[in-house]
């Protein structure tokens, strides 16, 4: 079954036990990563495409807050507005079998507001810290890729999440791969390996 809505996009079962929800990049939107999303779970699983709220200044797609330059004053709102989204979709599928799947401004988008939620498992794909985060002992497991030769979101910005999730005692694993801004198509089996055990409330 396919659903759509303005603010989103949904493939699976309406009646799900499961859900991966998706986060999009800068400049794109809901549909962007929904095909990806498909490819990592069964079909049993729901798969929920969130579009972001904000116009992309250029005229094409969305963003989640203004990034040239970035605007961290959007950002409590932004954080909020996310947050309130996930617990509407947890009044179908609870949060503890939900992971959270984001690309670049999308990835941090994730990190930033699942570690503030009981979710089963986050995914930040290029990604990068917020300004200030700082991520509890209590952020569900974290899986990050990241390009070597990334030109848009350094490398380093990954290594950087890793470090502060180790720091703060969360176990955090980092892909990485030869390449630049993208979610490499190499990583795809790891990446559905650590969504399915996620969903599975394996360790």
């Amino acid at each position: 079954m396919t659903g759509t809505a303005s603010d989103q996009l949904q493939l699976g079962p309406a009646d799900a036990r499961q859900r991966l929800v998706l986060l999009h990049g800068w400049g794109a939107d809901a549909d962007d990563l929904l095909d990806l999303g498909a490819m990592l779970v069964g079909p049993e699983v729901s798969v929920v495409a969130l579009r972001a709220p904000e116009p992309h200044p250029y005229g094409v797609g969305r963003q989640w807050y203004g990034l040239q330059p970035i605007d961290w004053s959007q950002l409590p709102a932004a954080r909020a507005a996310l947050s309130q989204r996930l617990q509407a979709l947890a009044e179908q599928v609870p949060l503890s079998a939900t992971v959270l799947l984001g690309f670049s401004q999308g990835g941090a988008m994730a990190l930033d507001v699942g570690s503030q939620l009981p979710l089963a498992g986050i995914v930040a794909c290029s990604g990068y810290p917020h300004e200030g985060w700082q991520p509890p002992a209590t952020t569900p497991a974290v899986l990050l890729s990241h390009g070597r030769e990334d030109p848009v979101v350094p490398w380093a910005a990954s290594e950087e999440v890793q470090r502060r999730l180790q720091q703060a005692g969360v176990n955090a694993e980092l892909l990485s791969f030869s390449g630049g801004h993208t979610i490499d198509t190499d990583l795809l089996p790891p990446i559905a390996a650590f969504v399915r055990r996620q969903l599975a409330g394996q360790p």
